[in-house]
């Protein structure tokens, strides 16, 4: 008499194919993002969208509104002015119908505050970094393939950059200038160095005079992202590569974000003529996106205009981060020292992190929370940014409220 097979305690009859049909018919496709999420979920790092009213009462120190420019009636106004006068959207990619005499302008005021020979604006401070990454150091040509020598600490933008480019690739440790000399002085060929100006989860500023030299004494161009010093860093604002002295410099190609100092939305690289003319023509994100709204191209204009008369706006963020940083430091808590607007201050896990985080909320501050993966340290940490419009008040009645809250360690 024959015998039945024994059961399979993990078998799931409803996950098998039927017989004679294809393997893995009936398999739900998606199944795996259960598993992936209860694995995050476990190790506290699901994250989850909190929409806020136009008209929240929390104290913001999490945003990236460093001037306080983004409800800035002269800003607001400029918007309205250009979705008024140009509609609502660019209606098409820049090369097509996407560029305005918005776009045009604002791409001259950039080069000429910043000290940069020209500009192109894009939809996102992302799309201008993939942009430049990709279109100057793409694959190789009768010279051999270009390198391109990227910091560990590296804004994820420039890391998908270097991701999509097809170059080869060297990551040396953050903010290391001998590093990046080792790693052009085994290549031949052509090469890019990329960094951020001021690093967006610590809030330290990278060595940009040190990183320039090891660049020329090879051969290579530098590449830095000046997201979080434009408006905060330089002379009234320009930006951490003016500081540095290398804005204008033929080798030299920087990338901005009009969605933090300026209040706006967008991003722009700035560099000599004949890189800006090069992404034009092969600049993927460049080429096949939609322009940037009119209205976003408006306020940012309205914005520099701003800054520009009032300068002052820099040096009060800076004033401000430094006083949260000192007051959180004499409470006992770990926090690395700001080199502009962004105060980091370690947490003991990524669930107290978020606990903390939500602490303060409810105390009336809204606060950044960063936790793994988004820190290539694996250091979760609340992340405090200042705004000039912050006043001496608040920024005594936040630092208070983060003492006050922490989690035990």
């Amino acid at each position: 008499m024959s015998q039945d097979p024994p059961q399979d305690p993990l078998r799931d009859p409803s996950r098998e194919s039927p017989q004679g049909s294809p393997p893995g018919a009936g398999r739900d496709p998606f199944g795996w993002i259960d598993a992936h999420h209860e694995r995050r979920l476990a190790a506290g790092l699901v994250r989850t969208l909190r929409p806020r009213p136009a008209d929240a009462p929390l104290v913001d120190l999490a945003g990236n509104d460093y001037l306080g420019l983004t409800r800035h009636p002269e800003v607001t106004e400029a918007a309205a002015a250009a979705a008024r006068q140009w509609g609502a959207g660019a209606t098409g990619s820049r090369l097509v119908t996407g560029s305005t005499a918005l776009h045009a302008r604002l791409e001259e005021e950039l080069a000429a505050f910043c000290g940069f020979e020209a500009a192109l604006v894009f939809s996102s401070g992302y799309t201008a970094n993939l942009a430049a990454v990709t279109a100057l150091a793409g694959p190789g040509d009768a010279g051999g393939p270009a390198l391109l020598v990227s910091d560990e600490g590296n804004h994820a933008s420039l890391i998908d950059g270097c991701r999509l480019a097809r170059a080869e690739k060297a990551i040396v440790p953050h903010a290391d200038p001998d590093a990046v000399r080792k790693a052009l002085a085994a290549h031949a060929g052509r090469a890019l160095a990329v960094t951020d100006s001021v690093f967006s989860v610590d809030g330290d500023a990278a060595p940009l005079p040190a990183l320039a030299a090891a660049c020329r004494e090879h051969g290579a161009a530098l590449l830095v992202d000046d997201a979080h010093g434009l408006g905060v860093l330089g002379e009234g604002g320009r930006g951490a590569v003016h500081a540095a002295g290398l804005a204008g410099d033929p080798d030299v190609v920087a990338t901005v974000t009009l969605s933090k100092s300026l209040g706006s939305q967008g991003g722009a690289v700035l560099g000599p003529e004949r890189v800006i003319r090069h992404l034009v023509s092969n600049a993927r994100t460049f080429i096949f996106d939609t322009g940037l709204a009119p209205a976003a191209a408006g306020a940012a204009l309205a914005a520099l205009a701003v800054l520009r008369r009032e300068p002052g706006r820099a040096a009060r963020v800076r004033e401000i981060a430094a006083e949260l940083h000192r007051r959180v430091v004499a409470a006992g808590f770990e926090a690395v020292r700001p080199d502009a607007a962004v105060v980091s201050v370690r947490a003991p896990s990524p669930e107290a992190a978020v606990r903390w985080a939500a602490d303060c909320r409810a105390a009336g501050f809204a606060v950044g929370c960063f936790r793994p993966p988004s820190v290539p340290d694996g250091v979760s940490r609340l992340r405090l940014t200042a705004r000039a419009d912050l006043t001496d008040r608040q920024v005594k009645a936040a630092a208070g409220a983060i003492v006050r809250t922490a989690p035990a360690a």
